[in-house]
């Protein structure tokens, strides 16, 4: 693709870089942003800067916060004795969509895949297992919501073995509505909302 300018190829090239944005995708938006107001064009750089490097993560649950805690751990209406144990952020902000569930979070930022290199010290396992042995845990129930892939379960089984000799915790998965394979941002909210509220107990 020919560009009249190097300044508009530099912005395609690094537009099109973001997931399922293609080079026309790409020129579209930089020659939208090019006659769209300088100040608009100004407060999506801001926006984007400020998101990149003043965002932080949680230091209990690990999502994502403008503060050291997020606004689900802060609020004191929410369930904390149950935390729904997820692999991505976008997940919980599927989960949040859905309106049933009241408790809490933890992403673990990933899944155990050994093909691509990821083990269980590379996720937030052991911070979760600490959140748990804290003598003030309120932790009654673990729902264990990761998407059932194969990388999933694998990761769910480990889970629920790695959390079964806490006393008096219940481990629990969110029920099989959601298809084999599938992934649970792609969901619809009234599947994944059902498969929350009718999770299943996970035996010792």
């Amino acid at each position: 693709m020919e560009f009249p300018s190097k300044l508009i190829e530099n912005a395609v090239g690094e537009l099109s870089k973001l997931p399922g944005v293609g080079k026309k995708t790409a020129l579209r938006l930089a020659l939208h942003l090019l006659k769209a107001e300088a100040d608009t064009t100004a407060t999506l750089a801001e926006a984007l800067a400020k998101m990149r490097f003043e965002i932080r993560y949680c230091d209990t649950c690990y999502n994502i916060s403008d503060t050291p805690e997020c606004t689900i751990c802060a609020n004191k209406l929410r369930d904390h004795s149950t935390v729904c144990v997820v692999s991505d952020i976008r997940d919980v902000i599927a989960i949040e969509n859905t309106g049933q569930y009241q408790g809490t979070y933890h992403v673990l930022g990933g899944v155990i895949s050994p093909i691509e290199g990821v083990g269980p010290s590379d996720l937030q396992i052991e911070s979760l297992v600490e959140r748990m042995g804290t003598p003030d845990s309120e932790i009654k129930e673990v729902i264990l919501a990761i998407s059932p892939t194969m990388e999933g379960d694998t990761t769910a089984f480990y889970l629920s073995r790695k959390l079964r000799d806490f006393e008096g915790v219940h481990i629990s998965t969110i029920a099989r509505g959601i298809p084999m394979g599938g992934e649970l941002e792609y969901a619809d909210e009234i599947t994944l909302g059902r498969s929350i509220v009718e999770r299943q107990r996970q035996a010792r």
